[in-house]
């Protein structure tokens, strides 16, 4: 009986400690349409079963947080490939579609010369989005807008600072602020559920 009892709490260790994360959320059921950044369709999450997935939320106007997440996640994307660390998925969700259509995606991450190996922006219809982005709790709320000399008028958002981690099983284990993340730590991170 004790033989017993000591197997048992072996087994509930292992299976308990075998990562550091609690589920912040389950989107293993559910399924977003999109379209990538050659208007090709897809779903999400379905598009990174089976893979580790950093995911963040941009708008291609953003003048501040997003280019510094979307860099962010180069320079995880970057060091993973360094230390050899493949099934990663890096994926960039526009919150803003109706100004962020497949090509404008495309254009943004051309300028940056970003290695789209593993790396989609996607976009889509704009109640699809938004349901999106209150099932992942990402907050964007419109603010100042700038009336340029050709008429052409663009808008900017208050919003969620976010990279997501999620797991093979499309669950995301943990929130990170995206503009400044502590890049070790996400490696770490990425690691233990590898």
């Amino acid at each position: 009986m004790k033989n017993l009892i000591l197997i048992l709490f072996a087994i509930f260790i292992l299976v308990h400690c075998s990562n550091d994360f609690e589920i912040v959320d389950d989107l293993s059921k559910t399924n977003y349409k999109l379209v990538d950044q050659n208007n090709a369709p897809q779903v999400f999450p379905e598009l990174a079963k089976g893979k580790i997935t950093v995911i963040g939320y941009i708008f291609t106007n953003c003048p501040d947080i997003c280019p510094l997440t979307t860099n962010n996640m180069r320079l995880i994307q970057e060091r993973l490939k360094k230390e050899k660390i493949d099934n990663v998925q890096f994926v960039s969700i526009s919150f803003d579609p109706l100004q962020d259509k497949p090509e404008t995606l495309k254009k943004f991450a051309e300028i940056r010369n970003l290695d789209l190996s593993n790396w989609i922006f996607l976009t889509g219809e704009k109640p699809v989005i938004d349901s999106l982005m209150s099932r992942v709790k990402i907050l964007a709320v419109k603010s100042d807008s700038t009336v340029f000399k050709d008429g052409r008028k663009i808008y900017y958002y208050v919003h969620t600072d976010r990279i997501q981690l999620m797991d093979q099983e499309n669950r995301i284990l943990k929130n990170y602020k995206g503009s400044s993340i502590n890049i070790d730590e996400i490696i770490k991170d990425i690691k233990k559920i590898k």
